[in-house]
């Protein structure tokens, strides 16, 4: 939404209201004076706010309706016979950004990216004499979709140009600047950890990844895939004219308000390019492992592995299952300023103060295990790897650990004893698995309840009984607190918000060491890390929803076998 309307009185909305900062406001009237726009695209194209809260801001100062995507015609021949009833042709009211409609009661409804515009009013008034009129506040992305349909409907435009010149041209333009933008304000206030934006063959589909699960946010027509990739692919330092090789690129911007480190990332697909950003914010990101999920017990046995002097501890799970933030967690824990720590990343993601990073660049051969090479010539106490992801990297880690360092990585494996075995799987000798090792933790990250909409719930009897096994002495005398979704609009209607680490913590003891050197199947192993009291992760899960923390749906999804 944009109208013409000087700064002051609608920044002294947004300050009172807390959405824009003070410093916000001079940037944006440095921004206005410099290159001109209208205020509220000034506002959101320099990430001060995003549109959805200033378009409700704008309606409760101009006393104008908002219409959500859902109350407005999907079909553009509902525009154009009103606008053919008009007697004035389609170009001007694409020219004006404006689509009028007739509504339920005969009254003409009419969205347009400056409602306030007089000649706008006088046309309506003099075209529809007898009718009343009523405006409405609308999002850009609703209009120009809007606008793009009646434009396609009219063949009054077309975008099947694929020179690379009018593709940058594109990219540059207001429109297309401030739906990119938006669009990942939006992301960023719905908690969104990835946005994908998708071509079909006729729709575009942008998706947003919240709390693991992927959202269908936006569709699009698949004309405007080639200006909004271009706009991304330029922002992010990707070159615009290749489009049959996949990219990475990277970006720092401001969203509502906050700096957020970007990833991007394409990859050519049938109907065009997939391209996925990753959402990293630099600020109020905190690491601690009071805060991680774990349990009491799994708590005080994980600080006792970190504070080991030299050994291995390693964290397994799949991609997305927060293993990144445990391994950081963790060496925010142990930053005593008495220890050196370094870790060795691809990417890195999130920078932590007193800690040397290294990010590898396999393009130009600076590998994990070249980097790690050079690395143990720094003097570290402790060393971080990203991933053990090949047998020489492995080598390396274990050799670091056997000369008195702690050692912290990450590997690919869907429970912790399987680490043992995959480790043997890449070459590494059973005396070296067994040596080293510390402990072996296996996560995965469960939505929690939304604490607004989540209601009572009672589980079968068979979760009951089993939840009854698990629970600490310390909660016999305590109720349970089992709940179930509902959804609300904190929760965008999920049910969930935020989510929390479900744990299997298996130390290497004597007898574990035992069952690796002699190569016993992971059935057996899982048996000794039971009898020695872990929890699988469906456990640890229960226990949580024994809590209300999630559900049991949701521990049984994540832990399906």
């Amino acid at each position: 939404m944009e109208i013409q309307q000087g700064l002051s009185f609608l920044g002294e909305q947004l300050l009172e209201k807390g959405l824009i900062t003070h410093d916000d406001l001079q940037k944006a009237e440095s921004f206005q004076k410099r290159i001109g726009g209208r205020t509220p695209a000034v506002l959101t194209r320099i990430g001060a706010v995003s549109e959805d809260k200033l378009l409700q801001v704008l309606s409760e100062m101009l006393h104008i309706p908002v219409a959500d995507a859902q109350e407005l015609p999907t079909d553009p021949r509902v525009f154009c016979q009103c606008i053919e009833k008009s007697g004035i042709e389609t170009d001007w009211w694409i020219d004006q950004e404006a689509l009028i409609w007739e509504g339920p009661d005969k009254q003409i409804c009419c969205i347009a990216r400056d409602p306030l515009n007089d000649s706008l009013a006088e046309v309506l008034n003099r075209a529809f004499p007898d009718r009343n009129v009523e405006f409405f506040l609308v999002c850009n992305y609703d209009l120009d979709r809007l606008l793009d349909a009646v434009s396609r409907l009219k063949s009054a435009m077309s975008h099947g140009d694929n020179d690379i010149e009018q593709l940058r041209e594109l990219a540059e333009e207001a429109p297309v600047i401030e739906f990119v933008n938006n669009l990942l304000s939006q992301a960023y206030n719905q908690r969104a950890s990835d946005v994908h934006v998708e071509p079909g063959e006729h729709i575009l589909e942008v998706r947003f990844r919240i709390d693991g699960i992927l959202y269908t946010r936006f569709s699009l027509p698949r004309e405007r895939f080639a200006a909004i990739s271009s706009r991304i692919k330029l922002i992010s330092g990707m070159d615009i004219a290749e489009r049959r090789l996949p990219q990475d690129g990277r970006l720092s911007l401001r969203l509502s308000g906050d700096s957020v480190d970007l990833r991007v990332s394409t990859v050519p697909g049938v109907h065009g390019e997939s391209v996925v950003l990753r959402l990293l914010p630099k600020e109020s990101r905190g690491f601690s492992i009071e805060t991680l999920g774990l349990e009491s017990d799994t708590y005080r046995v994980f600080r006792q592995w970190i504070g080991e002097p030299h050994g291995i501890i390693l964290v397994t799970g799949p991609t997305g299952s927060g293993k990144s933030t445990t391994l950081y967690s963790a060496l925010e824990s142990i930053n005593d300023k008495t220890k050196k720590i370094i870790t060795v990343e691809d990417p890195v993601e999130y920078h932590l103060e007193g800690i040397t990073q290294i990010q590898t660049h396999s393009e130009i051969g600076y590998t994990f295990a070249r980097a790690l090479r050079s690395i143990l010539r720094q003097d570290p106490d402790v060393v971080l790897i990203g991933e053990i992801r090949d047998k020489e990297t492995a080598e390396i880690a274990i050799q670091a650990s056997l000369t008195g360092h702690l050692v912290i990585s990450t590997l690919h494996t869907n429970d912790a004893v399987s680490a043992f075995t995959r480790l043997i799987d890449m070459g590494i000798e059973p005396f070296l698995v067994a040596t080293p090792i510390r402990a072996v933790i296996a996560q995965r990250l469960v939505r929690q309840l939304c604490p607004k909409c989540s209601q009572p719930a009672e589980p079968v009897q068979a979760i009951r009984d089993l939840a009854q096994t698990l629970i600490p002495e310390e909660w016999k005398n305590q109720e349970p607190k089992w709940r179930d979704p509902a959804g609300c609009p904190e929760c965008q209607g999920t049910g969930y918000k935020g989510r929390i680490g479900i744990y299997e913590a298996v130390a290497v003891t004597p007898e574990m060491q035992n069952l690796i050197l002699s190569g016993k199947p992971s059935g057996d192993m899982q048996r000794v890390a039971k009898q020695q009291g872990s929890r699988t992760l469906r456990e640890d899960g229960l226990l949580k929803a024994w809590h209300g923390i999630t559900s049991v749906a949701e521990v049984l999804r994540v832990t399906a076998e």
